[in-house]
């Protein structure tokens, strides 16, 4: 497989040379370390870019802050823009239209898209398998449909799509006490009892397989994906009582004190025009005093909930670092979208939600200030403006493809090969599984299982892990309509049913100017190539709805 090490110095090449001239498809091959690395990648839902200290947030995350640390930033890393698309580019290296996920899992409300991973894509459980990796997996899978009723209630599951162990959920979540569809490798697990959160169980179980992995003699692919933070708002009591207050300032206050930290850290460049609030977020000074002890509460909850995670993240690398594997272990950290503007009605309108709790109790559903979130029995979300603070400093949100919807961070840590501190190359989810298979000495291959596969969209990360840079990419994005396609410095996006803007990506990452109207030509040229690629990985026009966010009629029920 040729190198992309260009431009990066003569040493970090020969460091890593031998991953990249394996003869073979599925050739073994040494790293600098002496052996080819384990890969750990742990991924969070619904985490805004700015929710971790180490990305700027007011929110203590230890173990994650140690990880960055001692590893690379990225401050221009993408998502898909979803939980569903972004699972199935991680998982396939390809977008995710090509992966069979053109909306979200199962027939589209539309009737566009079938929405199930394809066969004509390899997983990168299943490449590096082939490599002789071990694989093992827990937390949310959710790119398969779950047929609850039928014998087989999930086919094309993990253990289907090369994981030799799995636990648990392949559905989004719903609860965090007792989820619906729980597994562990190919059956279905009754309802949960005792003191069960599935943030620690993806822990525990993530723990349990590098602690049991006997195989000396070959790597281990461990991929942990929580399900925090993304609602239901489900949090233990003292993890909420450590945040309670924490957020009474505000989210206009805190989102320009994280926006000052961001700069410091030299994560985003001050000379970029801060956007206005979003159109629909409420300012914190019109909120009535009666509600303020509410919303902060939510969002307590929402960082206990981070707390949580960060906490079980610090006992996975315990757990590294105890069989003395810290050096040869290549560790990443990201999120699938950005933070989410969805707000919970008292209607039902979260399907799949639990009616009543593990003891039979009503569970009270929605985003009513008469219930404070965090016990099994409610069902809530932090809403559109907490969603605001968590994608800092960027616009709009989870489902759109502004850069609040597809901006994740990226942490990477490998001792010894990944060059610490922080980068500004671009890179995107559709670049993990060729990285991967890189760092195992691989190539990705025309033929897999008998069938001819999709070829691979991503490129390897592993010229930024060393300190370099990449040739200049074009990344294009599509969900519900919201489109967008960067083009080196260049990003061209339209939320659906509104036209183009075009924004400079080096003087104003935060797309607060619009340039389309000066630079027409640009427009249309990048516009062109946007269909070219939307034709080439089958996207097809939407119809339809949007992902609903925030209250219509938010100032009636809160402000003053």
């Amino acid at each position: 497989m040729p190198s992309k090490l260009t431009g990066i110095s003569c040493a970090a090449v020969g460091a890593l040379s031998v991953l990249v001239a394996a003869a073979s498809p599925w050739a073994p091959a040494q790293t600098a370390r002496g052996t080819r690395p384990n890969i750990v990648l742990i991924m969070a839902d619904d985490l805004g870019f700015s929710d971790l200290s180490s990305y700027g947030s007011e929110i203590s995350t230890p173990n994650l802050d140690r990880l960055a640390s001692r590893g690379l930033r990225f401050t221009q890393f993408y998502n898909a823009a979803r939980c569903v698309p972004t699972r199935a580019s991680l998982l396939t290296g390809v977008y995710p239209h090509q992966a069979g996920i053109g909306h979200m899992v199962g027939k589209s409300p539309n009737g566009l898209y079938d929405g199930d991973l394809s066969r004509d894509a390899i997983t990168v459980a299943e490449a590096l398998k082939s490599t002789g990796y071990s694989t093992y997996m827990a937390g949310k899978w959710h790119v398969t449909p779950w047929r609850a009723s039928t014998p087989a209630a999930v086919t094309n599951g993990p253990t289907d799509r090369g994981f030799d162990r799995f636990y648990g959920t392949i559905e989004s979540i719903r609860n965090f006490y007792d989820p619906p569809s729980l597994m562990e490798d190919a059956r279905p697990l009754p309802a949960t009892q005792g003191d069960y959160h599935y943030t620690d169980a993806i822990t525990e179980r993530a723990v349990h397989y590098i602690k049991t992995h006997e195989r000396t003699d070959r790597p281990y692919f461990l991929y942990a994906a929580y399900a925090a933070p993304h609602w239901p708002l489900h949090a233990r009591e003292a993890d909420i009582a450590r945040h309670r207050g924490q957020f009474r300032a505000g989210w206009d206050v805190l989102r320009r004190t994280r926006h000052e930290r961001l700069v410091d850290l030299r994560l985003i460049d001050r000379s970029w025009p801060v956007p206005p609030r979003e159109p629909q977020a409420l300012s914190w000074d019109t909120i009535r005093d009666e509600y303020r002890g509410w919303f902060d509460e939510r969002m307590a909850v929402y960082a206990a909930m981070i707390t949580q995670m960060d906490r079980g993240i610090g006992e996975i690398l315990q757990a590294v670092e105890a069989r003395g594997e810290s050096e040869r272990t290549l560790v990443l950290f990201l999120s699938d979208n950005g933070g989410c503007a969805e707000e919970i009605g008292s209607e039902g309108r979260a399907a799949g939600f639990s009616t009543r709790t593990r003891d039979g109790r009503p569970v009270r559903l929605g985003n009513d200030p008469a219930i404070a979130p965090g016990a099994e029995d409610t069902f809530a979300s932090y809403g559109l403006e907490w969603a605001w603070l968590s994608n800092t400093p960027f616009r709009r949100f989870k489902s759109f493809v502004h850069e609040g919807g597809i901006a994740t961070p990226l942490i990477v840590s490998w001792p010894g090969v990944v060059k610490p501190g922080i980068t500004d190359e671009p890179g995107h989810v559709i670049d993990l599984l060729p990285t991967f298979l890189e760092t195992a000495g691989a190539t990705y291959p025309a033929r897999f299982g008998g069938r001819e596969i999709v070829p691979v969209e991503g490129r390897s990360l592993l010229p930024a892990f060393l300190g370099g840079t990449r040739p200049e990419a074009i990344f294009g994005w599509e969900h519900e309509g919201n489109r967008a396609l960067r083009d080196g410095d260049w990003k061209l996006v339209s939320a659906f049913g509104s036209g183009w803007e075009l924004y400079n990506m080096r003087q104003d990452r935060l797309e607060t100017r619009d340039l389309s109207r000066q630079m027409p030509e640009r427009v249309a040229a990048m516009e062109a190539l946007y269909e070219r690629w939307a034709g080439r990985v089958g996207v097809k026009p939407w119809k339809g709805e949007q992902t609903p966010i925030g209250w219509p009629d938010a100032a009636r029920r809160y402000g003053r």
